[in-house]
């Protein structure tokens, strides 16, 4: 959140559309890599510039070109230019923790998704933008970092299985997303895992460490809901057909992707739902546990009370007491005593108090 902030303000004043990129740069150059595809070719190269991919070098029946690093806002601008993109959509795609979102400019579309990773030794979740500008035979994706969910994709179009090479850009939009909704149901999955460990140590033995892990899992669950949630209403656009870069035939696999996302959306409701379920859990185990230790404190104390009161009444200085002159008084002061606390134990478990 504080980048965001950082981000925003490095924008006042600034005019709609200006394309500037405002965070550090996270990698030293941008890293390009261009497919050209058809049913039966297939070409793959990694760009040191972009010129091949604008003069038309890389050439066949559909193009994707995958820009790694959004600092080059040079290369950015003579690609909007190029492909007739609106300065407010570069601005966008410099511009990271955009929300998920679909803009039809009729000659193309403009997608915003959230591609999340899980991270093992921190528990955390990982999320990077990922642009998608989907033209009638080509598709542009721009990423921060390289190292993405769409190696399946890569494999696809390499091997030439499928209807992946003959399906257009609108097919590879669809895959691509579909990449980017499964890395959800991995993510999902490992953080049920860890939700289920922290249910067992919560029964077990809970501690003020297994609430903060809580908590923890609580916030990157709904870190984990505004990319998933959003996303819905993108791929029902495409699958309601509104868009004509969008064909019949693929709309039906968008139809598949949109089950798919309310699967996920579904799934990550049902564990923000336990996770405040064992946070109630945890509270539940801490007052019952408090109340243990005060029914044996409580009890103790009960005990001493007719205790109490015999000590008190023989440790007072009167001159004359006569249990004080007989010979058996202390035995039976003892007697006295056991029986008391005797007799209180059996009343106690006589109401069920024990």
């Amino acid at each position: 959140m504080p980048q965001l902030f950082r981000q925003r303000r490095g924008k006042l004043g600034a005019a709609p559309g200006t394309v500037e990129f405002l965070g550090p740069p996270r990698i030293d150059r941008t890293r390009l890599q261009a497919m050209a595809y058809s049913p039966d070719q297939f070409t793959e190269r990694e760009l040191a510039s972009i010129d091949p991919f604008l003069d038309g070098t890389i050439a066949g029946g559909c193009r994707w070109l995958n820009v790694d690093g959004l600092h080059d806002t040079a290369n950015l601008q003579r690609l909007g230019d190029r492909f007739g993109l609106h300065p407010l959509v570069q601005e966008d795609i410099v511009s990271p923790h955009q929300r998920p979102k679909l803009e039809d400019y009729e000659d193309y579309l403009y997608t915003v998704c959230q591609m999340i990773t899980f991270d093992e030794p921190t528990g955390r979740c990982l999320s990077e933008q990922v642009s998608l500008v989907v033209g009638p035979d080509w598709v542009l994706t721009f990423q921060e970092v390289p190292g993405d969910v769409f190696d399946g994709v890569r494999h696809r179009l390499r091997q030439g299985k499928g209807r992946l090479r003959g399906g257009g850009s609108a097919y590879l939009a669809y895959a691509l997303l579909d990449a980017v909704v499964d890395s959800y149901f991995v993510v999902i999955e490992q953080m049920g895992l860890r939700i289920e460990q922290i249910e067992e140590r919560l029964l077990a033995k809970p501690d003020a460490e297994q609430l903060a892990a809580v908590h923890a899992l609580k916030r990157e669950m709904i870190h984990l809901r505004r990319a998933v949630w959003p996303l819905r209403e993108v791929v029902g656009a495409l699958e309601r057909g509104e868009s004509k870069l969008v064909p019949k035939s693929v709309r039906l696999f968008y139809r598949d992707l949109y089950d798919h996302i309310i699967q996920a959306a579904e799934a990550v409701e049902t564990y923000r739902d336990i996770l405040t379920g064992l946070q109630d859990l945890y509270l539940s185990s801490v007052s019952n546990r408090m109340n243990e230790v005060i029914k044996v404190l409580t009890i103790i104390g009960t005990l001493f009370i007719p205790l109490t009161f015999l000590v008190g009444v023989y440790g007072m200085n009167f001159k004359y007491m006569p249990e004080l002159g007989w010979k058996w008084s202390y035995p039976l002061f003892w007697l006295i005593c056991l029986g008391a606390v005797g007799g209180m134990l059996a009343w106690l478990k006589r109401r069920g108090w024990l």
